[in-house]
């Protein structure tokens, strides 16, 4: 199992991307994609560094696994 690796909100946005997630909208720093199929939608901060309970928070929303997530940065 990889370690859970430290990235800004922005690299966390592209890596959404490739994954047919889409920037709905932007609320201060809250950045909001969504996938239409399966749906799903996830709120990702816009921050230099993210935590890493956000970041495996969203990862659990979305339904991808860390080593997953580590292939597609």
């Amino acid at each position: 199992m990889s370690k859970l690796p430290r990235i800004s909100g922005r690299t966390c946005r592209r890596v959404l991307e490739k994954q047919d997630f889409y920037f709905k909208r932007q609320h201060g720093s809250h950045m909001i994609m969504r996938r239409d199929v399966p749906f799903a939608q996830v709120v990702v901060p816009d921050h230099k560094e993210l935590d890493r309970g956000t970041l495996r928070a969203i990862l659990r929303q979305v339904g991808l696994s860390i080593d997953e997530f580590v292939k597609l940065l």
